[in-house]
């Protein structure tokens, strides 16, 4: 049977609401102009939106590569296999090496490789990085790591039975859940319950603490309390910054709650206020979406060169000894 064609539906996360509060520009990119660019017959132009979209830059690569190895580890205690750190780190170090070579040499244009990673920023753009700096981000990936086993994370993980494990990075194919009539995307990294019966989700940080993660794990706890039917008052949340060692934990009540809630209504109406047709999802113009004067965001964004911003990031950016 035919598959039905995708279409293109309003959803929210807090990632498109980051994108859609630093530049209009690349929220359209992104959101909008480089849909389709997986088929074969997509223009060039959007297909080389596609691809850049795809990018990481070396710290989110990290990031990346951390949920990646701890989603492996948590499902092998969940299904009682033992884990060896060590060969943890060591599987991570090649898989590090091959996305790199991949990367460098931009094979993500013509080579499938790997989900989720395709390339790196710093390639397509042919930044100046020393090795010292490539180096760096594995030592971040390894000491994100070694915490992780030295906590007390491995003990609670092990300690669970199997009808305590709720979520371990679900995906986007899974981990959804409609807020207000719009699809929300909400992935915890973990998500358990406890001796006391009340639900724990948790999140990984490889970086430092910034605005808006309170409210990503409260979205969380909503989706996790609507899927699995636990009320609110039963759901805790906690931010764990793997390569610092600390932990918060996000209270979940019911002002948070409403605070959550009226941030969510207010960027959807923003984003709604940008649109042509609610219904079709389908964008104002592309001068609805004008770019953002902020050149240090500029230089984050895979869409610097079809943007036309890849000179003036060039000139503004201090050259790397």
């Amino acid at each position: 049977m035919a598959r039905p064609p995708i279409t293109n539906d309003f959803s929210w996360s807090k990632s498109r609401h980051e994108k859609f509060s630093e530049c209009l520009r690349a929220y359209y990119l992104y959101y909008y102009r480089s849909w389709g660019g997986w088929e074969a017959e997509a223009a060039r132009d959007v297909r080389e939106l596609y691809v850049l979209k795809k990018l990481h830059n070396r710290y989110t690569w990290a990031g990346s590569i951390v949920h990646e190895a701890l989603k492996d580890v948590l499902l092998d205690w969940r299904a009682g296999r033992e884990v060896d750190p060590a060969k943890v780190e060591a599987r991570t170090h090649r898989l590090m090496q091959d996305d790199f070579r991949h990367s460098r040499s931009k094979a993500y244009w013509t080579q499938k490789y790997r989900k989720p990673f395709t390339g790196l920023s710093e390639h397509e753009y042919a930044e100046e990085i020393p090795n010292e700096a490539w180096k760096q981000n594995f030592e971040t990936v390894r000491n994100a790591l070694t915490w992780f086993f030295q906590s007390r994370w491995p003990t609670v993980a092990k300690g669970l039975k199997p009808a305590q494990w709720l979520e371990v990075d679900a995906g986007f194919d899974f981990a959804h859940f409609v807020m207000d009539g719009v699809k929300t995307f909400a992935i915890p990294d973990f998500a358990y319950v406890d001796a006391e019966g009340s639900v724990v989700v948790v999140d990984w940080k490889t970086g430092r603490s910034r605005e808006g993660y309170d409210e990503q794990v409260l979205g969380y706890a909503l989706y996790i309390a609507q899927r699995y039917r636990y009320p609110l008052e039963k759901v805790r949340a906690s931010l764990v910054y793997l390569n610092e060692g600390l932990e918060h934990d996000v209270t979940v009540d019911p002002s948070a709650m409403d605070s959550f809630r009226q941030h969510f209504a207010r960027s959807v109406e923003g984003m709604r206020g940008l649109l042509k047709d609610v219904a079709t999802n389908t964008p104002k113009d592309s001068e609805a979406f004008p770019q953002t004067g902020n050149l240090d965001a500029c230089a984050r964004c895979v869409f610097r060169r079809p943007c036309g911003r890849e000179p003036a990031v060039a000139q503004a950016r201090p050259r790397v000894a």
